[in-house]
Order: C-alpha cells, then sequence, then structure tokens
C-alpha cells in the first residue's frame, strides 16, 4: 500500500504539560483509524499536528507529494454572510455539482430538511455543523481528518455517515482518520484504533471491539498496572459479545478468544435483584401515559401515546429532530401537561432529568468541586443484596474520573465533560427512582463512557434514555421505542430496526435528494448494493461454517507443531522445517481470516 502521510519523533508541549513526546506514525492507502483516548490527553492536539494546524515543537510531519488533506474541526468557521449551497459546493454551476453522484448523495443525507438557498446566518449549531462537515465531503481530498463528526448527528445521520464513508474508501485508495466518543461509529468504519495516552500514541488492528480485546490482554500482561481501568474494559468486553446485535458477525475464532477472556465475567447487570429492588422503591405503578397526546395550537406533537411504565424498565427513545422526544420526557416527568388523554404517576415517584442544558449546576459556578458535594448525602449506594456497596460522594467523584486536585477547582472553571459528571453526580446524589438521561454522552471521552455506564449498570431504577449515541443507547437500555409520525412504536428489533421503519416512511426528508435543491440537480440516486440470492446466501453460509471447521483444525496443527519446536533442540535442519511448515499454516489462516470476513459482509449486505 502506498504511504501517505507520516509522522517522526512528534513532540508537543504546552507551558504547564508534555503533551507528545517522541511519537512516530504512519498512514498509508486505504486506512481508517480511529483515535481514542481520555479527555485532554492530546486527541485533537494529534489530529491538528498531522493535518498541519499545528506546528510541533520538535519532530516532523511529511506528505506525500500532490495529497490534497481535508479538515472537520470542533471549531465553527462558517461565513454567516454566504447561502448554504455556496458553503457546500462554492461556485460551482448546478449540472457540475449535480452530476456527481457523491454530492447529490452528500447533499441529501445531512443537509436534505435545510434551505438550499438560505443563509448561514440563520441556522442552528447543529445545523451548522451538519453544513461544514457536508462541505468537506464534497470535496476532492485524498486524506479525510474529522474531529468528533458525530457531534449534532441523529442515529439515522450518523448510520448515513458511517455508510458514506465506508463505500468512499471501500476501494482503498485516500485514508480517513476521526476522533469520537461513539464507539458504535469507530466499530463500524474503522480499520485500526490508536490510542492516545501518558504522550504517546499506542495502534490496534481494528474497530473498537478489536481494539478492547486487545487492550484488555495488553493490560492483563502488565499485571494489570491500571486495575479499574482493565475491569471496565473486561466488562465492556462482556457487553460486546453478549449484548450488541451488530457484534454477531464475527468469525467463530474470534468469539471463542472473547469466550475465553470473559468465561469468568458475570452479566452486565444483575436484572433480577435490581427489579425487585426498582419494585420495593416504587412500588408497582411508576407512569402511564394513557391515550396521551400533546398539540400547540394546530401543531399535533404527539397523539394516542400508550406507554404504562414499569419499575426498573431501561428504555431508550429514538426518533428525528422535532419528532417529539423531548414532549415525550416532559409528559413522563410532569413538565408537559397532555392536551388529549392523561398522564398518571404513582405515589411514591420521584423522577430526576440529566438535561443538555446542565441547569443543575448554575447555582454553583463559584463554589469549589469539594463545597459543592459536602452539602450532599454522606453515602450513595450501589447495587444490591450481597453485592450493595456505599461510596461517599467523593469516592464517587474518583470513580468518575474526578482527581484529587480538581475538588478544589471552581464550577465554571471545570471542562465540558467534568461538568457533565458532576451534572450526573448530583442527580444520583439526590437519589431519585426514575432517572430521564437526554443526551447524556456529549463532551464525553470512551472511557469515562465506560465508567457512567458500569455506575448505570447498578442503579436500581426506571431508567430513560435519549441519545443519538448508539452504542451507548443498546449498552445502558433493555428495550427501544421510538417516535414515528407522533406515535410511540416499540422497537423489537431495536436501532437496526427503526433504521428499517425509517427508510421505509413515506414522504422521509433524508430519502428526498436535498429537496430543497435546485431541480436541475435531480439525478438517480446510487444504486444500492446488490444483496445476495437465496443459492448464494446458503452457498457462502455453508463456505464459512468449513472455513471454521478448516480454522479450528489449523489451530490444533500449529500447536503441534509448537511442541515439536520445543522438543527440537539443537537439530537445526528439523527446526527450519518445522518453522516454514508453521510459516505456511499461519499464512492460510490469514488468507481464510480475510474470506471469512468477505463472506460475512456479502451475507450482512
Amino acid at each position: 500500500m502506498a504511504h501517505l502521510l507520516g509522522a517522526e519523533g512528534l513532540r508537543l508541549e504546552y507551558p504547564t504539560k508534555v503533551v507528545f513526546d517522541g511519537v512516530s506514525l504512519g498512514v498509508d492507502e486505504g486506512d481508517r483509524i480511529g483515535i481514542v483516548g481520555r479527555n485532554g490527553d492530546g486527541k485533537s492536539s494529534l489530529l491538528r499536528m498531522l493535518a498541519g494546524l499545528v506546528e510541533p515543537d520538535s519532530g516532523r510531519v511529511t506528505v506525500r507529494g500532490g495529497i490534497r488533506v481535508g479538515v472537520l474541526a470542533q471549531a465553527d468557521d462558517l461565513d454567516d454572510d454566504l447561502r448554504v449551497r455556496d458553503a457546500v459546493v462554492g461556485d460551482l454551476a448546478d449540472h457540475e455539482w449535480a452530476g456527481d453522484a457523491r454530492v447529490r448523495d452528500v447533499i441529501a443525507g445531512l443537509l436534505g430538511d435545510l434551505d438550499w438557498e438560505g443563509p448561514i446566518r440563520g441556522l442552528s449549531g447543529g445545523q451548522r455543523r451538519r453544513v461544514s462537515l457536508a462541505a468537506l465531503l464534497a470535496g476532492d481530498h485524498d486524506v479525510i481528518f474529522l474531529d468528533e463528526p458525530t457531534n449534532h448527528l441523529d442515529v439515522e445521520g450518523i448510520s448515513w455517515l458511517a455508510e458514506h464513508l465506508k463505500r468512499r474508501w471501500s476501494a482503498g485508495s485516500g485514508a480517513l482518520l476521526v476522533v469520537t466518543h461513539d464507539r458504535w461509529f469507530l466499530d463500524e468504519i474503522c480499520t485500526a484504533t490508536w490510542e492516545v495516552h501518558d504522550r504517546i500514541v499506542e495502534p490496534f488492528e481494528g474497530g473498537y471491539a478489536a481494539y478492547i480485546l486487545q487492550r484488555v490482554e495488553r493490560d492483563r500482561q502488565a499485571a494489570a498496572i491500571e486495575a479499574r481501568r482493565q475491569n471496565l474494559a473486561r466488562k465492556e468486553l462482556a457487553w460486546l459479545r453478549r449484548g450488541a446485535p451488530a457484534r454477531t458477525s464475527k468469525p467463530k475464532f474470534r468469539i471463542d478468544a472473547a469466550n475465553e477472556l470473559i468465561a469468568d465475567v458475570p452479566e452486565i447487570r444483575d436484572r433480577v435483584a435490581l427489579q425487585s429492588l426498582a419494585v420495593s422503591r416504587l412500588g408497582k405503578d411508576v407512569v402511564d401515559v394513557l391515550d396521551a397526546g400533546v398539540s400547540y395550537g394546530d401543531r399535533v406533537v404527539l397523539e394516542k401515546v400508550e406507554w404504562r411504565i414499569a419499575p426498573g424498565e431501561r428504555t431508550g427513545i429514538l426518533g428525528v429532530n422535532g419528532a417529539g422526544k423531548s414532549t415525550l420526557l416532559g409528559l413522563i416527568s410532569g413538565t408537559v401537561e397532555p392536551t388529549a388523554g392523561r398522564v398518571k404517576h404513582g405515589k411514591t415517584v420521584k423522577v430526576a432529568t440529566l438535561s443538555q442544558r446542565m441547569s443543575e449546576l448554575d447555582e454553583h459556578l463559584d463554589q469549589p468541586v469539594r463545597v459543592v458535594i459536602s452539602n450532599l448525602r454522606t453515602s450513595y449506594t450501589i447495587g444490591s443484596g450481597s453485592k450493595a456497596q456505599d461510596l461517599t460522594p467523593g469516592q464517587l467523584l474518583e470513580r468518575m474520573g474526578f482527581s484529587s486536585a480538581q475538588l478544589s477547582t471552581p464550577v465554571k472553571d471545570l471542562s465540558g465533560g467534568q461538568k457533565r459528571r458532576l451534572q450526573l453526580l448530583l442527580i444520583l446524589l439526590d437519589q431519585p427512582n426514575v432517572l430521564i438521561l437526554d443526551e447524556p454522552t456529549n463532551d464525553l471521552d470512551t472511557d469515562m463512557l465506560a465508567a457512567i455506564e458500569d455506575l448505570l449498570d447498578s442503579w436500581a431504577g426506571t431508567l430513560i434514555v435519549v441519545s443519538h449515541d448508539r452504542y451507548f443507547l443498546e449498552r445502558v437500555t433493555d428495550q427501544q421505542y421510538a417516535i414515528l409520525g407522533g406515535r410511540l412504536r416499540h422497537l423489537p428489533g431495536g436501532v437496526d430496526e427503526y433504521l428499517r421503519l425509517r427508510r421505509e416512511q413515506p414522504g422521509r426528508t433524508r430519502s428526498t435528494s436535498a429537496a430543497s435543491a435546485p431541480a436541475s440537480g435531480g439525478g438517480a440516486a446510487s444504486p444500492a448494493a446488490p444483496t445476495l440470492s437465496g443459492a448464494e446466501r446458503r452457498a457462502a453460509e455453508k463456505e464459512i461454517s468449513a472455513i471454521d471447521r478448516r480454522l479450528e483444525k489449523i489451530q490444533g496443527e500449529i500447536a503441534a507443531v509448537d511442541a515439536q519446536l520445543a522438543e527440537a533442540h539443537d537439530d537445526f535442519e528439523r527446526i527450519m522445517s518445522l518453522q516454514r511448515r508453521r510459516d505456511e499454516l499461519v499464512a492460510e489462516t490469514t488468507t481464510l481470516e480475510e474470506r471469512w470476513l468477505e463472506l460475512g459482509e456479502a451475507i450482512d449486505g
């Protein structure tokens, strides 16, 4: 593969911190690299150095001649005086951009609900972000750097973006580097993962699931230096294997390895114990939404919503922006009155909402963190029965990633992620029994998301989550509902069923190819990838079974060769012969694994 970009001996230092020291990396054609790490460890700084936007203090970045680089930064640099079309396609004539299938796909996927001729000035922050992303993807770049591209995208938009990026780089030309906390997105698009930590960048093969597996093994070999981090990663691995619907299409030999690694890891939640405790705290009546509807003037937002929420229920809510998710949460919390039907709350119900605004912190902005928590209860109980554990607020803060030094920091000086964690802590210490999380993953890195998921696993109450982070939604909830056409619909098939229903929905905004764009921009959408016929699917499944059997046999043969190598001692010729045989078996394994993955993708497609 052709080399596109390289970094040698990079060092980056700020007045109070060395971010990187001696980092060397390479990016080749076809690479799709996800960059993960804790907040503040330098993910965005690494991206900006490689993109040429920040000069390292020492070392150098080299880019192959003629390579065109595009960057989506977190900052908004759009010109308010431009129209949407000008920001995306510049001064290209309509027939020029409309004749490009990729540009049409980008406009339809990201901007179908915007006024194509309208000004940038009147757009919301989320809409401006989508325009910036569309402008980048519509351009002709060889290497693209994306910094938190899924911010302000809903589940459907994130799914579209993943498919677009995979199609774009499937031919192996160009490269993609992405910083994101969205673990489903990382696992869906990335062929490699870079972890930024302790002034270095550590590469791993594969997407997020493969990275977790390798990181756990690395931590095991390092004698669990970071014991807590390892335990969270092992628990997350158990989820990847047991819980996530999107993880089922993995080779058997990989599943066997994961099973062996997590053999002693319990289920992520003791559902029976948690539900029993929830019933004891809530009783049998929580919130009943009975044939409820909400209208604002002539506009009907929700209608005929029927939902009896049970104690201990853990539910995710899906829907496009404006579908009525916030209105539904308001009905449940009691802040919105129905205009039709009624909402009945149980006598012992205590609802708390983790809102996007973080208003819980407004009265504490000038107070140090330790003062804020000193005014709260002295202990917090997690788990149930014999596994119950009492934590002090300080211990809970430590569990959520706060250092002892940060306890003296005023709330107003905390980072966005730290404020988000403190907001959740304040809510949990108030001991609600119904918890509503509205986009809780904003500003949090993947390790901290795992810590919060771990904390929620032991929370005994009713949990309702609205989130565009598919991984988080599937991880912490046991069922999903969607708001479609103002109605609440149960999704037995989860997020995949929601995306299918949205594709089939008549008059769906996102499927109209830039509906507000000029009529001359019309053109046939790119045809869907061909699916396998019944006979082809059966043949592919049969070949996969044969590969599984052969791989299992090869592993036995490699073990036998290794045993013979151990006994060969000083017999040089025999050692060379056995080593050649081992190399042949390893090469055959690689070929079979690649074929397995090709067949798996064809079946899933």
